[in-house]
């Protein structure tokens, strides 16, 4: 789940606190990133934003698919099958060695641990948030981005404060199916 999660952000552009991406972040390398390919959108319709009441963001992930979901599992955001097609495969790079090449199924970089980060990300000079849109008040090529940033506080504290809402979260869940157990991780 990845939102920009302030009011004023336009939805042609990605939507503000109404819409979030679902986004598997994959490849050889930081710069042969191929999340584009394992990537989609979603927003509330009716006025209604995500700051409104808590929302249950699920993630399923077994050797055969891995999906996400916005509150029940049948309302599914995005689902990557995994098992037709190698992801080496699916990325079409053919500048560089297949660094899965030694995997023993094709789910390969999704075969093995990750660690679950949960943040708050704001800024950055990567696009996410498009220069120009929503009031940025920095660039992505200055080079004193998060100074500019900072400098401008008073453009954008107000879209994130005027509705009282905060980053909150209620619990985090994973069950290993395997094991048939839960664990439950307080934050």
């Amino acid at each position: 789940m990845e939102s920009r999660g302030n009011t004023n952000y336009p939805k042609e552009n990605g939507g503000g606190v109404e819409s979030f991406g679902s986004t598997m972040h994959w490849g050889p390398d930081f710069y042969r990133n191929q999340y584009m390919k394992t990537h989609a959108e979603y927003s509330l319709t009716n006025g209604k934003t995500f700051a409104d009441d808590f929302h249950t963001f699920g993630l399923y992930w077994d050797d055969k698919v891995i999906y996400t979901y916005l509150d029940n599992d049948t309302n599914r955001i995005l689902s990557v099958n995994h098992s037709s097609q190698s992801y080496w495969e699916k990325s079409g790079i053919n500048d560089v060695s297949n660094p899965w090449q030694y995997s023993p199924n094709k789910c390969a970089p999704f075969d093995t641990e990750f660690y679950l980060i949960i943040n708050l990300a704001v800024g950055g000079t990567i696009g996410y948030f498009k220069d120009g849109v929503g009031g940025k008040p920095w660039s992505d090529s200055s080079s004193r981005a998060s100074s500019d940033f900072w400098d401008n506080k008073g453009s954008w504290w107000p879209t994130w404060s005027e509705t009282g809402s905060t980053f909150q979260i209620d619990s985090v869940k994973v069950w290993d199916l395997q094991q048939g157990e839960e664990e439950k991780i307080v934050v």
